[in-house]
């Protein structure tokens, strides 16, 4: 078994005065495969004061300057692209294939092309005497979660580091491979010490020591909404700026005329993408009540064809979930919709492949009651609610029936009357007859999914403060 670091610090590789120990697991396996020795409140102190110290210099750094270094940090991360994937999909469960694509190839690009926004974006202009700058604002504490670990660093460190800002990152200790190849990539591209830190600790302690720090000046949190909420209330009580992803349970609707074999395979694919692991997965499929029947075959058809395995064999199109935590919390959820008379269309809550690993089948309700647990709540695992609706106005009402905002989808007949009701839907993000992720375009949710957004030039923005110098009017 190996054993990580767990602390990088002003430009070096620390060791934990008092570390606990933290075994990580291989998902598949159940077996630990990676010693992490955890840092603790002083090692969080440190870093934050490597952070603000190394803060004058960053900042005032051209742009430009800025920019090239994340370049230099995507070569270096492309350096280690199979390293990564193959740590990702043995801690957090996602198929091989999909994480080389997915969980780093993506991340990678978004290096890239945020780099290339430098040259774009407006970082000063004049308004009447006033030359109005947006500079960085300050020291940035970036605490981000374990289902897509390079993927949601990358949305937080990137831009905070183009911003100008100094970074302290807590990734989760449950899947910590992707931040420690990130820390080793900083380290070689040679970012200038105390740039860039990272400290792998318990969030009870170490994140909530960060958030606390006096050196913090910004707070981006990527996680649960019960901890979002705390973090939000002491990062707003110091009066910090604050960024919050959060939760969903994200709606797909079926309209009347779509090409119900497209729709089905699309919201099948996202429900079930990382084992269901996804904040913005299409949960709830909201359609005609006169179609529930032929949708549930097709359904039941695609869900046939997903074979449940390791994900590091090539023929897995689905693994296991992250944890034996997580794998009870959803096994729970599946009872719960049992027990709320939702009709179990297939899979369920028996276990399922390698008795050790973290497998839950991917499990299919219909008939469910849009007000019932498993149609509110996050699950975070792969389960699919079918709920019928009588007409569009109920399908909206439907989709906007839950405390979250994160994304949604819509089928119809044309892209036009899709788009109407798309604009209905209140969400942060609404694909449209299946229209793809975009890099560089806003992502984030409305409600209790979160305040702010992140990617692109959008990510920007919850780093930079704006700053008027206003300047004498000359005569004449």
């Amino acid at each position: 078994m190996q054993t990580a670091r767990s602390c990088f610090i002003n430009g070096q590789w620390v060791v934990p005065d008092k570390p606990t120990s933290f075994m990580v697991t291989n998902s598949a396996t159940g077996a630990p495969w990676l010693e992490v020795p955890l840092a603790g409140v002083a090692e969080a102190e440190i870093a934050c004061k490597a952070a603000r110290t190394a803060f004058a210099g960053w900042s005032t750094l051209d742009p430009s300057v800025r920019a090239g270094y994340l370049g230099r940090i995507a070569d270096e991360l492309e350096a280690r692209q199979a390293e990564i994937a193959a740590a990702v999909s043995r801690e957090v469960g996602m198929p091989l294939k999909l994480s080389e694509r997915i969980q780093v190839a993506a991340p990678i690009l978004a290096w890239r092309r945020l780099a290339k926004t430098s040259a774009d974006y407006q970082w000063t202009e004049t308004i009447g005497n006033s030359l109005v700058e947006r500079v960085a604002a300050g020291v940035a504490i970036c605490i981000t979660p374990w289902n897509y670990p390079l993927h949601q660093i990358t949305g937080k460190v990137a831009p905070a580091l183009l911003a100008g800002c100094t970074v302290v990152l807590k990734p989760s200790e449950v899947a910590p491979s992707a931040a420690i190849l990130l820390a080793e990539a900083i380290e070689a591209a040679q970012l200038p010490a105390g740039v860039f830190n990272m400290v792998i600790g318990a969030g009870a302690d170490v994140g909530a020591a960060l958030v606390a720090s006096p050196e913090a000046d910004v707070i981006s949190f990527t996680g649960s909404t019960a901890v979002g909420r705390q973090i939000g209330a002491q990062a707003l009580s110091a009066v910090k700026r604050v960024t919050l992803e959060l939760g969903g349970k994200s709606a797909s609707v079926l309209l009347p005329g779509a090409d119900v074999a497209v729709a089905v395979k699309s919201t099948v694919g996202s429900c079930f993408l990382n084992s269901g692991q996804t904040c913005s997965a299409l949960t709830r499929f909201i359609v005609p009540a006169a179609q529930q029947e032929e949708v549930l075959t097709l359904i039941s058809e695609a869900v046939q064809r997903i074979t449940v395995g390791d994900p590091l064999d090539p023929n897995s199109r689905m693994g296991p979930l992250v944890s034996d935590d997580q794998r009870e919390r959803v096994r729970r959820y599946i009872r719960k919709g049992i027990e709320s008379g939702a009709r179990l269309v297939c899979g369920g809550a028996e276990p399922v492949g390698n008795a050790a690993g973290y497998f839950v089948a991917p499990t299919v309700f219909a008939d469910v009651d849009p007000a019932s647990d498993i149609a509110q709540e996050e699950i975070f695992g792969p389960v699919l609610c079918v709920i019928p609706y009588r007409d569009i106005d109920e399908a909206v009402t439907i989709a906007n029936g839950t405390p979250f905002g994160l994304a949604g989808a819509v089928w119809g007949l044309d892209d036009a009357s899709s788009l109407s009701v798309a604009r209905r839907i209140r969400a942060g993000q609404v694909d449209i007859n299946g229209g793809p992720f975009n890099l560089d375009a806003p992502f984030g949710g409305f409600g209790m999914s979160g305040v702010g957004r992140e990617n692109g030039r959008f990510g920007l923005d919850d780093f930079l403060e704006y700053r008027s110098l206003q300047q004498p009017q000359r005569k004449g």
